[in-house]
């Protein structure tokens, strides 16, 4: 391992994307930890840690790296761009203007993007407006705090609209940075800033969980946590490889085709897609709250969507197995694929080609994603599931952070393994 960990600074144009992407995780971690103008910071220090571990923007603040609750110039974090991004997927299977860009290559992959890029920006917009006037009003019971407190020095209409442009701006440039990271470093950008982020923020969540839980219960989540990170590893890694078949055809005086290959279905297709769907949807409840004109809802959402309570675990885990089924259909789907795979000539073996492979893929696709789907959400809501046994409230997003901590890695390994392959190095993975 150390010996595949000196390759990679042997050659220099890998060893300049992994400093380069460095340097760019410095930088994100520079404005993260930089106020808007017109904050509170005295009193953003005090709710801050009360926030992180039970309200319900926990969440968000997780992937923002703790941003969100210190109102810092990168506040909103790359939230606003996958929240976009899954969206123009969406849309992309039931708007015809979309699904022709899709399918047109490079070129549409490109307008897709500038569209993205558009719908970040409006969403990033609307979401630090919102967040401004939460923070103003003292959150409304959503930052965990027991009083409200106005975290903005000297309201007024126009520093309101100067820190809303500035957690734009801020999205924007993020935006930005993880773009960078895919052309010019290592790994996917965003999932790299992701990783930093929720990685950032292990040390301070178990030692909040020490302090509550003591020592013995403390003991009990990490050895959870290290069955759990096996399983990760050994579910990642996991996939059925549908063998297809390519003809042989005569060009000319060259033959063509009589290859083999394989479609590689992942038993975790989805990612963590599902687990940012599924806290979307429960994250509704939480903005109706301050809109519906009633004590007794609010009341309600207080005490129920919150990570530790039974009804967000139960609710967590059944959408997390909806939208797993959803997003793998959407990805992968299995009319799309059968119709490649005849237009190139290709067929499974003892499976005729057209509608036959359309349902045999589709077959296969239900089988395999049963078993990641309940995998998924049994990850994500094992550790809240302990700590709510306990009563521990300090860091109830732990298995979500597994999961996406040990997914990039595994992915950006890849990458530099694949780096070190291709130049006689040997790799990481046996």
């Amino acid at each position: 391992m150390l010996t595949s960990l000196a390759n990679i600074f042997r050659i220099p144009d890998l060893r300049k994307k992994v400093l380069f992407t460095l340097i760019v995780i410095g930088i994100y971690q520079l404005g993260a930890n930089v106020p808007v103008p017109y904050v509170n910071f005295a009193e953003i220090q005090k709710v801050s840690a009360e926030a992180q571990s039970s309200g319900v923007l926990g969440f968000l603040n997780l992937f923002s790296g703790g941003a969100l609750t210190r109102l810092a110039i990168f506040g909103l974090g790359i939230m606003p761009y996958i929240t976009s991004s899954i969206i123009i997927q969406l849309l992309a299977t039931v708007i015809p203007k979309l699904e022709e860009w899709r399918d047109q290559g490079a070129i549409g992959q490109k307008k897709l993007t500038q569209t993205t890029r558009y719908l970040t920006v409006a969403l990033a917009l609307m979401q630090s407006t919102g967040l401004v006037y939460l923070f103003h009003t003292g959150g409304g019971g959503l930052l965990g705090t027991t009083q409200p407190v106005d975290l903005v020095l000297h309201y007024s209409i126009y520093r309101a609209a100067f820190m809303v442009m500035t957690l734009t701006a801020g999205t924007a440039f993020v935006m930005w940075l993880g773009e960078l990271i895919t052309q010019r470093g290592i790994g996917q950008g965003m999932s790299i800033l992701i990783f930093a982020n929720v990685v950032a923020g292990i040390p301070t969540g178990l030692n909040a969980v020490l302090l509550e839980g003591g020592r013995l219960k403390f003991s009990v989540i990490i050895l959870v946590s290290l069955l759990l990170l096996v399983l990760i590893v050994f579910v990642d890694q996991g996939q059925r490889r549908i063998p297809v078949t390519f003809a042989k055809r005569v060009v000319g005086r060259k033959m063509y085709g009589g290859s083999n290959t394989y479609i590689p279905l992942k038993v975790n297709q989805s990612g963590v897609i599902p687990i940012i769907f599924a806290s979307s949807v429960l994250y509704i409840p939480v903005l109706l709250s301050n809109i519906v004109p009633s004590q007794a809802f609010r009341l309600w959402v207080n005490s129920n969507i919150t990570p530790t309570s039974l009804f967000y675990i139960l609710s967590y885990f059944l959408f997390i197995l909806l939208f797993t089924f959803f997003y793998v259909y959407v990805a992968f789907d299995p009319h799309q694929q059968a119709d490649i795979v005849r237009k190139q000539g290709g067929y499974i073996p003892g499976i005729r080609p057209g509608p036959p492979t359309e349902r045999y893929l589709a077959h296969i696709l239900n089988r395999i994603t049963w078993p990641g789907a309940l995998f998924l959400g049994a990850v994500a809501v094992v550790p809240s599931v302990l700590m709510s046994f306990w009563s521990i409230t300090a860091y109830p997003f732990y298995g979500v952070t597994l999961l996406i901590a040990v997914g990039v890695a595994l992915e950006t390994m890849k990458q530099i393994d694949s780096q070190l392959m291709m130049r006689n190095y040997e790799g990481f993975l046996k």
